[in-house]
């Protein structure tokens, strides 16, 4: 792949700003576990939760309660204000299951014109478009959901492991740092900087 063509694509995406972090299930960033038995949430108090959640994920003493703080902030990600849209976004997750990728990109395309605000539709798009590896446009959504939630740790993570696909560990070695400064109990991601730490800036002496 063309890495002129991504530069831009990916300096913007750092314009934006990263600042968080987190992993969803194995193979993919967009899948987050099913929570199960959390509160309703009232949609006023959305940006309050948010807050609150993630300053608690910085310090989660532990992988368990930081897993079930990650969950909740799902919780919050995956509902939309608007019933259409998460109606659209049952029959991605049919499509998905499926296997039928070109019947949910095109749901997640209405979905993002009537709600360009819910993130969760790009993200799951992009990720869609990584599985395709068509960098290019999974990009293009990844800077669509940092621009809106520059905490999102599935994209942060997508972000990173594309960056590792086109071979620049380098970017890829910054985006899993500051994933870390947000979610320090991020599975994997620490022996992930290490094995990038030493590859781009060598091992200590």
């Amino acid at each position: 792949m063309d890495m002129r063509f991504l530069a831009p694509i990916f300096a913007a995406a750092l314009a934006v700003g990263f600042a968080v972090p987190a992993v969803a299930e194995p193979g993919s960033w967009l899948e987050p576990p099913a929570p199960k038995n959390l509160p309703k949430v009232a949609r006023g108090d959305r940006t309050k939760n948010l807050e609150f959640l993630f300053g608690a994920l910085k310090v989660a003493p532990d992988e368990t309660s930081a897993k079930a703080i990650e969950q909740r902030i799902w919780a919050l990600w995956v509902v939309s204000p608007s019933d259409t849209a998460n109606l659209l976004m049952t029959r991605v997750r049919t499509a998905i299951e499926a296997k039928d990728t070109d019947l949910a990109i095109k749901l997640l395309d209405g979905i993002v014109k009537i709600k360009p605000d819910y993130i969760e539709a790009w993200n799951r798009r992009a990720t869609i478009y990584y599985g395709k590896k068509d960098y290019g446009r999974s990009l293009g959504d990844i800077r669509e959901v940092l621009k809106r939630e520059p905490r999102h740790f599935g994209a942060l993570m997508g972000l990173g492991m594309i960056m590792q696909d086109v071979g620049d560990d380098k970017q890829a070695l910054e985006v899993y740092r500051r994933a870390l400064a947000v979610y320090p109990k991020l599975p994997r991601i620490p022996d992930l900087v290490k094995t990038l730490q030493e590859k781009v800036e060598g091992r200590d002496i």
